[in-house]
């Protein structure tokens, strides 16, 4: 069998230790590696997003996870890879070498964390690369007015911190960020990562510096607050209209409207709770606070109708315009056909009169009849007193009969009022609850 002399193994970790050694015998990683100082050294930059991990509206930051790949040429780093063993590429501590103090400059983190101390690629013609990945919480301006089906861009700006254009070159490999590697996120969904160069002289210097943004488009994935916030505030808002059709000796109109309006209000807390306290409001926010007026519309009109239903005796006849518009017009537009009391009180009033005038004929046909005639045994002139006490008496009580009975044609006239009322309000704020969903749904598309 052929056998390798142990010499012969360790000849090419001997060449890459030989490597090493006379690369960093006369190197320092502090100065920039160029050959003329005068020319700007080209860095370039790839930027992969693997994960979203978080994206804060209320603080306004977004945390993500980034693999960064820098590229560049140390022409102090070099050799013949014939005179090594043929070892084309070694992988050192990024330490040994110098590294450009890219950054992200929308940094949001309170640490200032960057990235991970992975090794470098450092290749025969001195080309270096660079592969760090990083969590980054960058300050991004969120637009919460069309929340939940909101989309956002968010920024990621990198450049050297020290270095200006006429010493670093900074440039992106690709016009758009790498996505391959991106794992999808249960909230958003991410459009794009479009990147463009920028060339900014500041205020503090002179020098232009360039830097590479990266914007991450992204849209709001709004199942999950369509079914736990937009449809059950829709369906309670259907409720509201509802407290019309109640009757109104049930006691409970105004309970129902007050019981919406505050499962409404902490539907109102709950989207408060995770939005900016900014002046743009969200859309749902928006509707919420529609609904909210409406209802409280509602039950301030429930409360007068309610008065109008418990009118007394003692209220006034409903006015002819009111008689006309409302128990007419109104009426039959809201198909209210039979409405108060039955048909039988309010028709029997002339017979109710006549009958009350018979009585009182009847009272006086002794008067008219035999006089001195004997009533019970009692001769007339000995009875014409009681005979006048109970003319006055029955008349009496017809008088009040018929008082009773006006008063009750006014009251009902009065519930119908109010029913008529009732229904009226309830099918405009059906129209409105319904509208009100449609223009939510609408700019929303």
């Amino acid at each position: 069998p052929l056998r390798v002399s142990p010499g012969c193994r360790g000849a090419p970790g001997r060449f890459a230790y030989k490597l090493l050694h006379d690369l960093f015998a006369n190197y320092s990683s502090a100065l920039r590696p160029v050959e003329d100082t005068d020319r700007a050294l080209n860095v370039t930059l790839k930027v992969t997003l693997a994960q979203i991990i978080d994206m804060d509206e209320r603080n306004q930051v977004l945390t993500s996870y980034l693999w960064v790949r820098q590229t560049w040429l140390d022409a102090h780093l070099t050799w013949d890879k014939d005179e090594y063993g043929g070892i084309d590429s070694i992988r050192i501590p990024s330490s040994y070498v110098w590294r450009p103090d890219i950054i992200l400059y929308n940094n949001a983190d309170e640490h200032f964390g960057g990235s991970m101390e992975t090794n470098v690629v450092l290749r025969s013609d001195g080309h270096i690369m660079w592969d760090s990945p990083a969590i980054t919480k960058s300050s991004c301006k969120v637009d919460v007015s069309y929340f939940p089906f909101d989309g956002q861009q968010c920024r990621l700006t990198f450049g050297s911190w020290t270095y200006n254009g006429n010493q670093i070159d900074l440039r992106n490999q690709l016009d758009t960020g790498d996505l391959t590697d991106f794992v999808e996120n249960v909230e958003w969904e991410v459009l794009g990562m479009p990147a463009t160069r920028n060339v900014i002289t500041y205020g503090c210097c002179s020098e232009p510096y360039p830097d590479v943004t990266y914007t991450l488009l992204l849209r709001r994935r709004a199942s999950f607050y369509i079914f736990n916030l937009l449809l059950p505030c829709i369906m309670v808002s259907f409720l509201a209209p509802l407290g019309f059709y109640l009757p109104a000796d049930s006691g409970e109109k105004v309970s129902l409207g007050v019981t919406v309006l505050l499962a409404l209000t902490v539907f109102q807390l709950l989207v408060a709770e995770s939005m900016p306290p900014s002046e743009s409001v969200p859309l749902i926010g928006k509707y919420y606070i529609a609904t909210m007026t409406m209802i409280t519309a509602s039950t301030a009109l429930t409360i007068f109708i309610m008065n109008v239903h418990h009118c007394g005796p003692g209220a006034r006849p409903v006015p002819p315009w009111a008689r006309r518009l409302i128990l007419h017009h109104m009426a039959r537009l809201c198909c209210v056909h039979e409405v108060g009391e039955s048909c039988k009180s309010p028709q029997r009033a002339p017979g109710g009169r006549a009958a009350a005038g018979d009585a009182a004929g009847a009272g006086e046909s002794p008067g008219e009849g035999q006089v001195g005639t004997e009533v019970r045994g009692c001769p007339w002139d000995h009875c014409l007193c009681h005979h006048d006490a109970l003319l006055r008496n029955v008349g009496y009580l017809a008088g009040c009969f018929r008082q009773h009975r006006a008063n009750q044609r006014r009251t009902g006239e009065w519930k119908k009022v109010a029913k008529v009322m009732d229904r009226f309000f309830m099918w405009v704020f059906f129209l409105m609850v319904f509208l009100m969903s449609v223009l939510v749904l609408g700019n929303a598309a």
